[in-house]
């Protein structure tokens, strides 16, 4: 189901990925990602570079979350998403004075566009595989750590149809290893 139509914000995509395609181990951990082992990585330079956490969450207005993501930011030390509007999507989460609850795309639609919402950050694997499958994804930047997993939870899972994408920017850093890009969704 495509629901493009009809909304002026942009759902965009900010994550980590391991090089083969998790975005956590089986049980939830993502500390190959948080607290990479030190190694001599090259530089990697590019003249389009990608985002980077600090060019791209300025630039949301609002998050749009699952509740295994919410979840674990509810472990952080401090609420690490204060000044934003912040939207879990799932069908158990309990009220937090933090966050909205949605129960469904629609609702979140009808929360996002209510709120004036222009950038939303897209955050969670089962919430960007809904995204993606109702074509509410704009922008993907995707960090590729230099880990090789094996098995965990995975970002994209099937889809039922090819996403094209359009690359807007890459680069890698020396100090962690990862390789960054940027696309924009191609529209048909």
């Amino acid at each position: 189901m495509d629901m493009t139509a009809d909304r002026a914000w942009t759902g965009c995509v900010f994550i980590g990925v391991s090089l083969d395609g998790y975005i956590a181990k089986p049980d939830g951990d993502l500390a190959w990602l948080t607290d990479p082992a030190p190694r001599d990585h090259v530089v990697g330079t590019a003249d389009r570079p990608a985002l980077e956490w600090e060019t791209f969450y300025p630039t949301v207005d609002a998050l749009v979350m699952g509740r295994a993501t919410y979840d674990t930011a509810l472990g952080f030390d401090t609420w690490p998403y204060t000044g934003k509007d912040v939207i879990v999507l799932s069908t158990t989460a309990e009220p937090d004075e933090r966050v909205r609850l949605a129960r469904s795309l629609d609702d979140v639609r009808a929360q996002l566009d209510a709120l004036g919402a222009r950038r939303v950050y897209v955050d969670g694997g089962r919430t960007i595989q809904s995204f993606l499958a109702a074509g509410l994804v704009d922008e993907i930047t995707v960090a590729v750590a230099p880990v090789l997993l094996g098995r965990g939870h995975r970002l994209f899972g099937d889809l039922d149809r090819d996403v094209l994408l359009t690359l807007r920017g890459t680069h890698a850093t020396a100090d962690d290893g990862l390789v960054r890009m940027t696309y924009a969704v191609t529209r048909a």
